[in-house]
Formats: structure tokens, C-alpha cells, sequence
């Protein structure tokens, strides 16, 4: 199936539609780690820390969302940038995560970054595929740090340098 989509910076109208796509996954799976659904103040504190976020829209509706900020506010760690995206879950599978991706890449060229790092949960197995597809390697792992659902899981932290 063809889809007309778009992918374009975050704009105010679009934080109350963000934060239903996060909470959903917050309810609905292990991409997001909180229990409870989350606030427009998160939303916010991710849009003021980010160097860029970016909106996926299929068919005119926002389907998913990534950003980019630095690791740490230290001057020593400004290379070093950490992804996150989520994408409505009919629409994985089909190379919207891969754009996204790409794009969140170029921003993090044209802000002198060439690490780039993620943090998932062990029990996110599109989102560890993914990953390694794109050429992240695992370089950390905290072991039962979490538990959600009453499942306990892993945090791994994975690298990849561009």
C-alpha cells in the first residue's frame, strides 16, 4: 500500500496528539516505560531539550515522532546525541522508523554530533531489531531495573557512531 506522508518539525498545535501517541504506548507496550500515562508537561520538557523534533503525518494525521538531544548539557559530551521516535503501531514495518531515523541522522551531523545512543527495554523486540538493522551495537545493559505490566525487564543501551 502507498502512503502520502510527510515528515516536518514539531509544531504547538501538534503536542496534544504527541502525547496520545506516547500514552498509548505507555498502556499499551514496553516502547514507553512509564506505568501512567504522562502529562503535556513531558511533552514539553522533551520539546525544550531536543535539538530536533520531528513529526511523522500519513495521510494528513499524525502517526508517529522523534527527537534528537544531547546525551549530557556537558560541553565534553556535545557529540553524543540520544534518539528516541515511537510510531503508531500499524504504521511500523513499513519504513517510517527508517526515516525518521535518517532525518534525526542529519540533524545530528549538522549539530556536530557523530555518537549517537539509545536506551529500550529488553522486552522491545522491534525496536532491539531495529536497531542492530541500523547498525547500533549494544554497549550496556542494566539488568531487572524495571518492571511494567508485573513483568520485569532489562534497560540496554545501544551505540552507533556516524
Amino acid at each position: 500500500m502507498q502512503y502520502e506522508f510527510k515528515i516536518r518539525d514539531l509544531k504547538e498545535s501538534d503536542i496534544s496528539t504527541v502525547l496520545s501517541i506516547y500514552n498509548d504506548h505507555v498502556i499499551n507496550g514496553f516502547a514507553a516505560y512509564s506505568e501512567k500515562e504522562l502529562s503535556i508537561d513531558f511533552i514539553n520538557r522533551l520539546k525544550k531539550d531536543s535539538l530536533s523534533f520531528i513529526i511523522l503525518e500519513i495521510e494528513e494525521k499524525i502517526t508517529g515522532f522523534a527527537f534528537l538531544r544531547n546525551y549530557l548539557p556537558y560541553d565534553n559530551f556535545k557529540h553524543t546525541g540520544q534518539l528516541s521516535y515511537i510510531i503508531k503501531p500499524e504504521y511500523t514495518n513499513k519504513s517510517f522508523g527508517t526515516m525518521l531515523f535518517n532525518k534525526l541522522v542529519d540533524a545530528a551531523k549538522d549539530n556536530g554530533i557523530d555518537i549517537l545512543i539509545v536506551h529500550l527495554s529488553s522486552l522491545n523486540q522491534q525496536s532491539l531489531n531495529f536497531h542492530k538493522k541500523h547498525g547500533f551495537i549494544e554497549c550496556g545493559k542494566f539488568k531487572n531495573i524495571a518492571k511494567k505490566f508485573g513483568q520485569e525487564f532489562d534497560i540496554i543501551w545501544m551505540q552507533k557512531n556516524i
